[in-house]
């Protein structure tokens, strides 16, 4: 471990001397002449629909917010979301969870272990599990192809999309039949023996618009070593030698996607098929690895939208049924064979938990613009979310030890107890939201928008969220706003509900978290070629749930409402087309966050965060991409007495060749150019007290055809 923050340095050194070196070279190669304009091949991205719910300007939007385009994908070779999302100014994309390395979007420094802060939709459909809060306790990637645009606001969004709208918003918007107008096919082969393939189809038949993706794929992935982890320190205490440590993450999985979108007038049906199988368990679900557990996942989504301007002179409609259902099932292995703990565990101290849950929602808005200088949105909506099944099986029981605390003691085989002992009974939420929002046009260059929203739930009760921003056009090509939201998390069954875990307890007496942040925004386009944006902000967290231990030592820990936070920073992104075949941009983030309840660092989230990226069409059909991402200075929480965490600087190329007839598209990509040996905080030091290791380089290959 020593000298890897200066190895970090370097490679950060390196990467931006091929990035100037490759555009710098373009300066003589190009010939601008023979090249399309670089700017529009990107796409739309001057608008923005997830800021009031209508299409507008993305500078005049009533919040901070970033597009990216089905060829900003293309461009970077990202063969995934998470690293779509890493170009998004204020947003790190890390891997905290030693289980099934689930992304965490850490949005303007508020990062937590499960990371139910962050609200993503689905063409507008939220995807939230209830039970963690989260988008599920086994996610497993999401492929991109068939994305076609990403909008992502930074701050608040509870007065129009309601729970978990907390730091921040992330819709994903999928293709229809007009963005693939035809068929297209895909193939792509990689490091850590990773394989796709994908059809997509998109045309009209028989009055009806009609978009389908089908795609199949799998992966070992990456496997860095993990030096120590949780049953090192259980081997130092009992004199054993179970530990798999140092060893390798187990990061595989095999994948299944599908998608259908049927479109005819005003109405249109979407619906979603998302499995994952055999999902190695990172570095263990108890901070130990295991090498055997796998975990298995099966998402159905279903909408159907009704949109009409012209029922009525004046007024808008729209109305929304969707439905979701997940299950999942785990078999883990927490602590390894040859555990000793209060008894041997000879095949290792195994869990298997699997649960359902399903999701129906019915909404309706309307937009009335007769009143001049207005644009009045009113919106309700009623939804129903239910964990209806659970199940568990266990090799142990925990008995408490005097002095020690609860010790798991082996029962020998399996014992099903989803009737006897379960972690979470099954449980039901209704709720029940209105809300109101009016954009006015309060004089020549000024908008007001105002919002607000209640919620009211079947457990936990009500809440009413507000939001103000005033935009103001300066000149034709500067705007600034000035924006305040407040936003709520709702609590998730497991701080609710969970039961039979003398390690955590859910308090059916918790409330939802809150925020209420400040942000003051500017945007300049000083030339055609060149824009400008820079934000700050400011928030004040409170009711933070966390676990806090119980007088009675025989019971773990319960949620309360414990904690609060404050946090400020500031956002920057500049886009510049210096020529026609050259596209530069970067993004700046930074941030401090302070736990108010120690008056410390809040730990985990960088405090700094650059990215740059650089496009050059240096020939006929022919495109290369460089990134840079560098993360620096990230703390540990408080009481964690470890270093601070290294540094880290990655950087990707990608090569992109189209066909003469622009029906082959051809690309290959790699991935940490310089083999960085990059590093993620565990948030428990006992368990991975040298971190999550991040991948090394990878290399992946791409072809695809346009029938």
């Amino acid at each position: 471990m020593v000298g890897r923050r200066s190895q970090k340095g370097l490679g950060g050194l390196a990467g931006l001397v091929v990035l100037q070196v490759a555009l710098g070279t373009c300066q003589a190669a190009a010939k601008p002449g023979d090249e399309e304009d670089l700017a529009q091949a990107f796409g739309d991205k001057s608008f923005v629909s997830i800021a009031t719910g209508s299409r507008l300007a993305v500078r005049r939007a009533p919040a901070v917010a970033t597009v990216i385009t089905a060829a900003d994908i293309r461009a970077t070779g990202a063969t995934d979301l998470d690293e779509v999302l890493q170009a998004v100014p204020g947003l790190t994309v890390a891997h905290l969870l030693p289980y099934d390395n689930k992304p965490i979007y850490i949005v303007r420094g508020i990062a937590t272990q499960y990371n139910p802060q962050v609200l993503m939709l689905v063409n507008g459909v939220p995807i939230t599990s209830v039970y963690l809060g989260n988008r599920g306790d086994v996610w497993g990637g999401m492929p991109v192809e068939n994305i076609a645009r990403i909008e992502v606001i930074r701050g608040p969004g509870s007065a129009l999309y309601g729970a978990d709208a907390f730091s921040g918003v992330i819709n994903i918007v999928t293709k229809t039949a007009s963005d693939l107008a035809g068929a297209e096919a895909g193939v792509r082969a990689g490091s850590f023996k990773t394989a796709d393939a994908w059809l997509q189809y998109g045309g009209k038949a028989g009055g009806f618009e009609v978009a389908a993706y089908l795609g199949v794929g799998r992966t070992d992935g990456h496997r860095r070593v993990v030096e120590a982890d949780a049953q090192t320190a259980n081997d130092a205490i009992f004199g054993t030698r179970a530990s798999l440590a140092p060893g390798p993450v187990s990061l595989g999985r095999k994948a299944v996607d599908g998608h259908l979108d049927i479109a005819n007038g005003a109405w249109r049906f979407r619906a979603g098929y998302k499995h994952r199988d055999d999902v190695g368990s990172g570095s263990g679900v108890a901070g130990a690895l295991d090498r055997d557990g796998r975990s298995a996942t099966r998402r159905l989504t279903a909408d159907l939208t009704y949109e009409t301007r012209d029922l009525v002179e004046d007024w808008e409609f729209s109305a929304q049924a969707s439905y979701f259902d997940m299950a999942t099932r785990s078999h883990l292995v927490l602590l390894p064979p040859g555990t000793v703990l209060l008894g041997p565990f000879p095949e290792g101290m195994v869990g298997a938990p699997s649960k359902w849950e399903r999701h129906a929602r019915l909404t309706g808005a309307a937009v009335y613009t007769g009143w001049a200088g207005h644009r009045l949105r009113i919106g309700l909506g009623v939804a129903q979310e239910d964990v209806y099944r659970i199940g568990e099986s266990k090799n142990f029981t925990l008995v408490f030890v005097p002095g020690i605390g609860n010790v798991p003691a082996p029962t020998g085989a399996l014992v099903d107890v989803s009737l006897s002992t379960p972690y979470l009974d099954p449980r039901r939420r209704d709720l029940g939201f209105v809300y109101l929002q009016d954009e006015w046009s309060v004089a020549r260059d000024w908008t007001l928008t105002a919002g607000l929203r209640h919620d009211r739930y079947s457990d936990f009760g009500a809440t009413t969220n507000p939001r103000l921003a005033l935009v103001w056009d300066m000149a034709y090509n500067v705007t600034a706003k000035l924006l305040y939201g407040a936003a709520f998390r709702a609590p998730s069954f497991v701080e609710l509900y969970a039961i039979n875990n003398p390690v955590t307890l859910g308090n059916p007496a918790v409330q939802p978290e809150r925020i209420g942040t400040w942000e003051a925004a500017l945007a300049w386009q000083p030339s055609g070629t060149l824009s400008l944006g820079a934000n700050i902000f400011h928030y004040r967290m409170r009711d933070i749930l966390r676990q806090v231990p119980n007088a009675d030592p025989t019971t773990g820990s319960t949620a309360r409402n414990a904690g609060r936070q404050v946090g400020s920073g500031l956002e920057v992104d500049v886009q510049w087309n210096p020529r026609r075949d050259l596209r530069l941009s970067a993004s700046y983030g930074y941030q401090r966050s302070t736990d108010k309840t120690n008056r410390q660092d809040a730990g985990i989230a960088p405090h700094h965060h650059l990215y740059l990226r650089g496009d050059w069409r240096f020939a006929s059909g022919w495109e290369a991409d460089a990134q840079i991402n560098w993360v620096a200075d990230r703390r540990r929480e408080a009481g964690d007495p470890r270093p601070p965490i290294a540094d880290y600087t990655l950087v990707d190329l990608t090569l992109r060749k189209l066909g003469g007839s622009r029906q082959w598209d051809l690309s290959a990509t790699v991935r940490n150019l310089f083999n960085t040996n990059a590093r993620e905080p565990s948030f428990a030091p006992g368990a991975l007290p040298f971190d999550f290791p991040l991948p090394g380089r990878a290399l992946s290959v791409q072809a695809s055809y346009r029938f």
